[in-house]
């Protein structure tokens, strides 16, 4: 009898893409977590919450959800501890009650002027690494794999 030769295949996690991946966007959130956990007493989940509606103020808690691929209990969880420290707002949608709108508070919004400056020269000191050139093809290439993983994710089976 014929003993078959079975391959099998190894995975070496350091060289893995999602892996890599995962492990610089935890060492680089964890290096701007630190500007404002001990400052603000916000967690990541929180900052992100927070961030998103510097930026887009309005959305619901399943847009800050969608537009910042977090689970949408840590949204809920990070929303409601805003809520209770009054850095946001929730306004009611007077067409859909069941609706409502997040926005920064006057102390959110503080916050937020206070953190995105030392956030985005993190950010820099990070990108010093790479010329204009090698930042503008990184950019590009981030932007490629996302709308691949996005088609990838949208054709998995749920």
């Amino acid at each position: 009898m014929v003993q078959e030769k079975r391959s099998t295949a190894v995975l070496e996690l350091e060289a893995f893409l999602p892996y890599r991946l995962s492990v610089l966007s935890n060492t680089v959130s964890t290096a701007i977590a630190k500007v404002y956990q001990q400052r603000f007493r916000l967690s990541v989940p929180e900052w992100r919450v927070m961030a998103i509606l510097g930026r887009y103020p309005g959305l619901s808690a399943a847009e800050v959800a969608e537009r910042t691929a977090m689970d949408k209990v840590a949204v809920s969880r990070a929303v409601a501890r805003l809520l209770s420290t009054g850095r946001i707002r929730r306004r009611f949608n007077d067409a859909d009650r069941r609706r409502s709108q997040l926005s920064l508070s006057e102390d959110g919004q503080a916050v937020y002027r206070e953190v995105v400056p030392q956030a985005l020269a993190l950010e820099g000191e990070l990108l010093e690494v790479l010329d204009d050139t090698e930042r503008a093809v990184f950019s590009d290439m981030l932007d490629r794999l996302m709308r691949r993983a996005v088609t990838m994710h949208a054709r998995s089976p749920r």
